[in-house]
């Protein structure tokens, strides 16, 4: 990580920050009737051929006013010269909670300013700033107030300072909102415009033991949770917990106030905007209330709005599921999510270093292979929950995720349980940090050694076909903090440690530290990256199997016009390999390597090299560039 003064970001998309007040005086946005009988069709899916015109008119009303906050510069240079860049290789996206880190600056918003500026400049370009808006519980996923910023981390001014200098993307999380927000207390009140916010019965018994057996759930409580009301006693739909109460998107006024925040959001800076379990989003008893078709065409009606409104942001969905079900939200690969969390990657990555064999993450990624040319895997290993393992599903077999599971707890780590079949508890996730799942704090061995397998794992996310991100955690190798899982009874607390960002500082500089080394090579390695035309989310791709050892990447610019042979030692052994040049469908015999500045050269058709134990190897036909 290299240290710069602050200033405008060279990889920002957007540079314009909207008006205040609106601007009446303008024409009204008009909708295209293609796009508005798109809408109006899924309208029609949604609510019924009898309400949809209305709904359709009081959406368009909606875009109007958020039209009419728009500069006419905005309106002028409007929308994606080229959509296949929205995305590019230069995108990296750091994920963080607004106040993990503590410092002196004004707010902790101001303090993560100043770290991204000082340290990430090269590496970073965006910001996933995890829920940032007053909240009752869940580290900010119970939501309160959706249009504030929690004054405990700083004000909307922190946050539009940062999008003049970085991409930003904001969480929706419209799923559910906290107990404590407005919107349920007006619910208990019995103020008769939220009397349908929420999915409520007056007894639990209304939800059959039948309906709730279907019913896919996260987590082990109870889907109902009891709520006393102004009309009396009424138990509430709660998928997560009973301080997030689900919405009820079967009335159109949810939906409606829903894309209103949406373009608050946009007016506020967001660039990318993360779809939160959103796989959730209808709730219909009598079904597993996942993945509904209700709840596709939702997204596809927010990225409907957004390419009408705002055709630059882009939405990401967030769904901790089976690999087949997750990518269903590309949907046709123009109509839904541009990106979605690769959540196989994780658990495969970490699989594939504890059996020191790169075989089943080959194999997968063999697959891997986004619809369209404007759609993009968002290639995450950790963030701040856990480590997933529905995403491998038929992936791994069985005894594989057990596997995987032993050597996590092993390495400290716990695992968290969601409801399955029959009642049964099944394994959902595992709470650990990336750096303590690589490296066991008994382990007797040198820490240059745990940094170098930990950087290689973190590499296997930068070189596959999509868009990275990195947890901050993981920028500095936290370990596992037990003692934040005992204070709060909460799992996911092993990975959310505050950092005083003076302390980090003080490690920074000092070149022999555990942060200085992976900060070093990780943050070179990620400038590296962006620089590299054959990095691009739409380059191409091809998994080599090499050695059971090695994972081996071939990939290649959009243009053709660039190649690197990635080679990542998975292993503590000693790899030798012979990679034919007819593999890499190329004759050129100098070769190299982009991140030793070592030449390589082929002799009789084959590159002949050693890797030694998680080595890490970026391949270029050529000769070196000055």
């Amino acid at each position: 990580m290299a240290g710069a003064a602050a200033g405008t970001h060279p990889f920002k998309t957007t540079r314009t920050v909207h008006l205040q007040e609106p601007d009446f005086r303008r024409p009204k946005l008009r909708i295209a009737p293609d796009a508005r009988e798109r809408i109006l069709g899924r309208l029609r899916f949604l609510y019924g051929e009898k309400d949809a015109p209305d709904i359709m008119s009081e959406l368009e009303r909606i875009l109007q006013v958020y039209h009419a906050h728009k500069t006419d510069e905005m309106i002028r240079e409007e929308g994606i010269p080229d959509p296949e860049e929205r995305f590019t290789e230069r995108d990296v996206i750091l994920i963080t909670y607004g106040d993990l880190l503590r410092g002196r600056e004004p707010s902790p918003l101001a303090t993560l300013a100043k770290f991204c500026d000082s340290y990430l400049e090269g590496t970073i370009n965006t910001l996933h700033i995890l829920p940032f808006f007053p909240y009752s519980s869940d580290r900010g996923f119970s939501i309160v107030d959706f249009e504030t910023v929690d004054p405990r981390l700083g004000t909307w001014k922190d946050i539009e300072a940062l999008e003049t200098r970085y991409q930003l993307m904001f969480d929706g999380v419209f799923n559910h909102v906290s107990s404590k927000s407005r919107w349920f207390q007006e619910f208990l009140n019995g103020n008769r415009c939220y009397r349908d916010f929420f999915i409520s019965y007056d007894s639990p018994d209304q939800l059959t033991p039948e309906e709730r057996a279907m019913i896919f759930r996260p987590r082990t409580t109870d889907i109902l949770t009891p709520f006393w009301t102004i009309d009396g006693l009424k138990y509430v739909w709660t998928t997560f917990s009973p301080d997030q109460v689900d919405l009820n998107y079967r009335n159109p006024d949810v939906l409606l106030r829903v894309i209103e925040i949406l373009l608050l959001y946009v007016r506020r800076g967001a660039d990318i905007i993360r779809l939160d379990a959103v796989t959730y989003l209808w709730a219909e008893p009598g079904t597993r209330c996942i993945h509904l078709e209700q709840t596709h065409q939702i997204v596809k009606l927010l990225r409907d709005v957004l390419d009408v409104a705002a055709p630059w942001v882009a939405l990401i969905t967030e769904t901790n599921v089976p690999h087949e079900e997750n990518i269903s939200y590309f949907g046709n690969g123009h109509d839904e999510a541009r990106m979605v969390y690769n959540f196989a990657l994780p658990p495969l990555v970490l699989y594939t270093f504890y059996a020191e064999d790169a075989t089943a993450l080959s194999r997968w990624a063999e697959s891997l292979k986004p619809p369209s040319r404007t759609t993009a895997f968002f290639n995450f290993l950790d963030s701040h929950d856990g480590i997933g393992v529905l995403g491998v599903k038929g992936i791994l077999s069985e005894d594989q995720i057990q596997f995987l599971l032993n050597r996590a707890v092993e390495h400290g780590g716990l695992i968290s349980y969601k409801t399955g079949e029959n009642g049964t508890k099944d394994p959902y996730e595992i709470n650990i940090t990336w750096f303590s799942a690589l490296n066991r704090e008994d382990a007797d061995e040198d820490i240059a050694y745990q940094v170098k397998r930990f950087v290689a794992s973190r590499i296997i996310g930068l070189v596959l076909r999509g868009v990275p991100g990195i947890y901050l955690h993981s920028l500095i190798g936290t370990q596992n903090d037990i003692d934040a899982v005992t204070a709060t009874n909460s799992n996911r607390e092993i990975n959310r440690t505050v950092i005083d960002e003076e302390a980090i500082t003080r490690a920074l500089e000092d070149p022999l530290s555990k942060v200085s080394r992976i900060g070093r090579e990780l943050g070179r390695l990620i400038t590296i990256r962006t620089q590299q035309r054959a990095f691009h989310p739409h380059g191409g791709q091809e998994v080599l199997r090499l050695s059971p050892g090695v994972f081996s990447l071939l990939r290649t610019s959009p243009e053709g016009d660039q190649a690197i042979l990635c080679l990542v030692s998975v292993t503590n052994k000693v790899c030798r390999l012979e990679i034919p040049l007819e593999s890499l469908h190329r004759q050129d015999e100098n070769w190299f390597d982009i991140v030793s500045d070592m030449e390589w050269m082929a002799e009789e058709g084959k590159i002949r090299i050693t890797l030694q134990p998680y080595d890490v190897v970026w391949l270029t036909p050529g000769q070196p560039q000055d």
